[in-house]
């Protein structure tokens, strides 16, 4: 299977720069997986889908402002240091920018209550290091870090919080799971008070999310890995709608992609954590999730090609030359799409 095959045409002013004006008044373009059938609505229409006893599942994960700008000890020239994902400890894994300078035992400075030691470089160039400082890493980071916007978004944000879901909780991202934007606190009263249950885990979302398949051939391309956790409240919920003929609706590739994994490791969806790098593209069979609530997702990406899994290659990229040609909005700000 060729990377190529998930290519489509988008031009530049169809990215998103900033999210909707409310949350909840997105387009949502919904697709009939079986027949193909697309209608146009707004996503406040969602809740319309849902049915009482289906399980709307949702990852809680927090993104934290994982963009430090310091200094070298020994020089006054800027260094950007971008947090991936705590190793253990005040140790985490980071990209750096100017790498060069950057060599093992570099102290890096960022205000009198943070530095910071370079301790590893490892084999793609990331940078192993060790911050120190005294308090909650997490309440200095806010002073100090910046939000890490994805590289297609040109504007700054009028508040961090519109990158937040509103029922994020659990920090440890370093982008958004986009798809759980477009809720409100309100529309996710409504749908409870529906009938429809509502369940949640985490899945910390990585830098991996936006890179590009650069191989030609999918099955050469190697994946990220993501931390996930799942309860085992969480897991019953969804099993019980099963066992009742009722439909696991996903919010967002990453709530897709820990249910799947549990299932594939376990056999069962069960209480859960640990580090997911599956691969799901065409082919694939899911064995959780029933329909999905997603963005529209990059050309060539692993994202084109797990939402492409839950219908067809042919089927996606239909709708997806459809839904520039109705100008939909795109990417981590943009429209959002109910496959069912």
């Amino acid at each position: 299977m060729k990377t190529d095959n998930f290519d489509y045409y988008l031009p530049e002013e169809l990215i998103a720069q900033h999210p909707a004006e409310k949350r909840d008044h997105a387009r949502l373009l919904v697709l009939d997986k079986k027949t193909g059938e697309k209608e146009d609505k707004y996503f406040y229409d969602i809740i319309d889908y849902l049915n009482p006893g289906d399980v709307l599942v949702m990852n809680d994960t927090r993104v934290i402002p994982a963009r430090l700008f310091g200094h070298r000890e020994d020089k006054e020239e800027s260094i950007e240091v971008f947090l991936l994902h705590n190793i253990e400890g005040k140790t985490w894994e980071c990209l750096v920018r100017p790498g060069k300078k950057m060599k093992i035992g570099t102290k890096i400075i960022f205000s009198e209550e943070l530095s910071a030691e370079v301790k590893d470089i490892k084999e793609d160039g990331n940078r192993v290091i060790e911050f120190f400082y005294e308090g909650i890493f997490n309440e200095i980071l806010d002073r100090l870090g910046n939000m890490p916007l994805p590289p297609y978004i040109k504007e700054e944000l009028d508040e961090p919080e519109e990158y937040q879901t509103v029922y994020s909780k659990n920090p440890g991202s370093v982008a958004a799971p986009t798809a759980g934007l477009h809720f409100t606190k309100e529309l996710l009263n409504q749908i409870e008070q529906k009938g429809i249950k509502l369940a949640y885990l985490t899945l910390n979302v990585g830098l991996g999310t936006f890179r590009p398949v650069s191989v030609e051939d999918v099955n050469d391309h190697k994946m990220h890995s993501e931390f996930y956790t799942i309860s085992q409240e969480t897991a019953d919920i969804i099993n019980q709608a099963h066992a009742n003929g009722k439909r696991v609706i996903a919010t967002g590739t990453t709530t897709i992609r820990t249910l799947e994994t549990v299932f594939k490791n376990k056999g069962e969806l069960t209480a859960d954590s640990g580090w997911t790098d599956i691969f799901i593209y065409p082919g694939f069979e899911y064995k959780v999730v029933d329909a999905l609530i997603t963005n529209f997702h990059l050309p060539k990406s692993t994202l084109v090609m797990l939402v492409a899994a839950l219908t067809s290659k042919d089927m996606i990229l239909d709708t997806y030359r459809y839904a520039v040609e109705e100008k939909y909005r795109f990417f981590s700000f943009g429209d959002a799409m109910f496959i069912h």
